[in-house]
């Protein structure tokens, strides 16, 4: 670099500069000049903000511990909020992490979102750990294309189970009703305000242990499925991730030994029962009909010239426990059954009894006393207790003939498939598996096979050891 030193006298100062010198260092040393002083201005404004805000404290102070009148309480001024703020940028857009100082002194962490729709949501945390960890799992969860919005999750219990129960319109009136009782008297008592997303798998066990103090096994399961229906609906409408309805145990179901209904039996029930209603028992026990298919049967459907009965419709228990008509249990359940000679009789002599014409297909073949279908709560306490009593068999549900019917299919050896379309079961395990019961004479003539098979010999009571 060339040029010349030239002294200048400003008043008594004496100071020197270089001549000539380059366009592009003067150019140089000026934008450093630039930069410097916008530095130095960004570090004014800063030192100037904090002894501002010092300043602020200490008077907050003195006019906490000065009092002009010194009986007189000094009122206690409320501590600002003091707020910062930090924006994270990611490609998948702008997070905003707020720390909000509390009147109390205490550190708050809101985390603001944009949901895929672009509405923000916000969540507020205790430790910055927690605000960095919600972040970042929400951006993975979107990367997943597993994410779901928070706040669906705040949703009651009680407004999920309004919803679940409205979800399916073509449920039977009597499952209906069954759910609603469920939901009334145990499951919105217990958890009904609670927010689905809080539930945890240690909450619904203790409701469900709570329940097995005071109901039966079978009535807590049907209970815990209510619930369990409740929350997987939530699951399938992407409020929560998963169920918490898994891991649960529930009490165990013991076996009931019924015993099996012998022809005497049934005579003797359908003779106490007496007319109009002692038919029922036969169609119970030899075609497997339950008792709202029974309520349910017209005229119409009895073909006494083909000897079949069809199945179409039931009497259910509706709304308020009052008795409906509706649909089959099943549509396995809506079937035709070839119906035995004796008993075709037997249904034709009890419809000439109540005087009721093959013309009138419309017409009950059991009416009640207004010839409207029957009702269960009030044929089962009216009639069907006195007649079981009057028999000696007060052991005895109506459901019970059903069983004897499966029973009697598996000892006259019926194949499972036919004995399935005859109960109307749409699983044949349900047939063999809870239905069906060993009989003593099924037990000894298997008895007598495996001996004749192995042993040349039957296994009769009166043989002792081997010949």
């Amino acid at each position: 670099m060339t040029g010349s030193v030239t002294l200048c006298r400003q008043g008594g100062t004496i100071s020197w500069r270089r001549g000539n010198t380059s366009r592009p260092a003067r150019q140089h040393r000026q934008a450093s000049s630039a930069t410097r002083g916008s530095r130095r201005a960004v570090v004014d404004r800063t030192l100037q903000g904090l002894r501002a805000d010092r300043h602020r404290r200490a008077a907050i102070g003195e006019d906490r511990g000065q009092s002009s009148n010194p009986g007189r309480r000094t009122p206690r001024l409320r501590r600002p909020a003091v707020e910062a703020t930090l924006r994270v940028h990611s490609t998948a857009g702008a997070s905003l992490i707020r720390v909000r100082v509390t009147s109390g002194g205490e550190r708050r962490y809101d985390v603001r979102l944009r949901d895929p729709s672009g509405r923000v949501y916000t969540k507020t945390f205790r430790t910055r750990r927690e605000a960095d960890l919600f972040e970042a799992t929400e951006r993975a969860s979107r990367a997943r294309g597993t994410w779901l919005d928070p706040r669906r999750a705040e949703q009651k219990v009680s407004d999920a189970a309004g919803d679940w129960l409205d979800s399916n319109p073509a449920k039977r009136p009597s499952s209906v009703a069954r759910d609603q009782s469920a939901l009334r008297v145990h499951i919105l008592p217990a958890i009904g305000d609670r927010s689905i997303g809080s539930l945890t798998p240690s909450d619904v066990q203790r409701c469900v242990t709570e329940w097995s103090t005071s109901l039966a096994p079978r009535s807590v399961r049907r209970i815990y499925q209510t619930l369990a229906a409740i929350l997987n609906a939530s699951v399938l409408d992407d409020r929560i991730g998963r169920s918490p309805c898994r891991g649960i145990r529930l009490p165990a179901i013991d076996p009931v030994d019924r015993p099996v209904l012998s022809s005497e039996d049934l005579a003797a029930l359908s003779e106490a029962l007496g007319p109009p209603y002692g038919t029922m028992v036969y169609l119970g026990a030899v075609l497997g009909l339950r008792w709202g298919e029974c309520a349910g049967l017209r005229v119409g459907r009895i073909d006494f010239d083909e000897y079949t009965i069809r199945i179409v419709e039931q009497v259910t228990r509706g709304s308020g426990g009052r008795s409906a008509l509706g649909r089959p249990k099943s549509e396995a359940s809506r079937r035709t059954l070839a119906v035995p000679q004796a008993l075709i009789t037997m249904l034709g002599e009890h419809l000439v009894q109540l005087d009721l014409a093959r013309a009138n297909r419309q017409a009950f073949v059991f009416p009640s006393h207004d010839s409207d279908h029957l009702d269960y709560s009030n044929w089962l306490h009216r009639i069907w207790y006195p007649a079981r009593a009057e028999a000696e068999l007060d052991w005895v549900q109506f459901h019970d003939l059903r069983r004897a019917n499966a029973t009697g299919l598996v000892v006259e050896g019926v194949d499972i498939k036919t004995a399935q379309k005859r109960l109307g079961h749409t699983d044949p395990r349900l047939t063999i598996g809870v239905y069906a019961q060993a009989t003593d004479e099924a037990d000894r003539a298997a008895a007598d096979r495996l001996a004749r098979r192995f042993l040349g010999q039957s296994a009769s009571r009166g043989s002792r050891g081997l010949a």
